[in-house]
């Protein structure tokens, strides 16, 4: 069986694995905990209008985690089946931001592609982030100022309370010469805002905000 999970549905279900694991420790009504398995179960097959009987077959024993280890090992189980971010390499990532001459790229072997739904990092010493977002099955660089509010709010992008920073980006106007500031408050550490993502709405409309699209 293929891959078949994105990233930000793998946090979905995750996050629902906790729900269960939580029911289970708090609540002692067997029908209340029927429901909440239930319910939970429909949300994630939800995701998959599409599915398969083998993908159903593989998501359906999440109904029966009750503990902590037994929703860690469901997500091992999931893991083989997630697609991972679109492969790209360093002269790739130079190409897509050909105006960052001296680009710091960061290491990729030590990234998890099955973990992120962009990439992203902050270079320190220019004070401007970098994203790379898949958006309509083409990778889009988007980079532009940062800096650190230096309090919590809520993510453009992942849409949780997080550490943010405000991300600046010009874009073009409606003249040859104008251009427009656009701005969005964004979580400082992108890996941690990958395992918040569940839907990529956010991020899809980011894209389009920025790139004026």
């Amino acid at each position: 069986m293929n891959p078949f999970i994105r990233s930000n549905q793998y946090n979905f279900i995750k996050k629902q694995t906790q729900v269960l694991v939580n029911g289970h420790a708090t609540v002692n009504d067997q029908e209340v905990l029927n429901a909440l398995r239930a319910l939970s179960l429909e949300k994630v097959l939800w995701l998959f209008e599409e599915a398969s009987e083998d993908q159903k077959n593989l998501l359906n024993p999440m109904v029966d985690i009750k503990e902590k280890l037994e929703a860690e090992d469901f997500l091992e189980i999931l893991k083989p089946y997630v697609i991972p971010f679109k492969e790209i390499s360093e002269a790739a990532i130079k190409k897509i931001f050909p105006k960052a001459k001296k680009l710091k790229i960061p290491s990729l072997e030590n990234i998890d592609f099955k973990e992120i739904s962009y990439l992203g990092w902050l270079d320190k010493g220019s004070n401007k982030k970098f994203l790379i977002i898949e958006y309509k099955n083409k990778l889009v660089g988007i980079s532009g100022g940062y800096k650190d509010s230096n309090k919590k709010g809520i993510c453009a992008l992942c849409n949780r309370i997080e550490e943010i920073g405000m991300f600046t980006s010009s874009v073009k106007g409606l003249t040859q010469d104008a251009f427009i500031t656009r701005g969005n408050y964004i979580c400082r550490d992108s890996q941690k805002c990958n395992e918040n993502i569940v839907s990529l709405d956010k991020l899809n409309n980011f894209v389009e905000l920025i790139e004026n699209k």
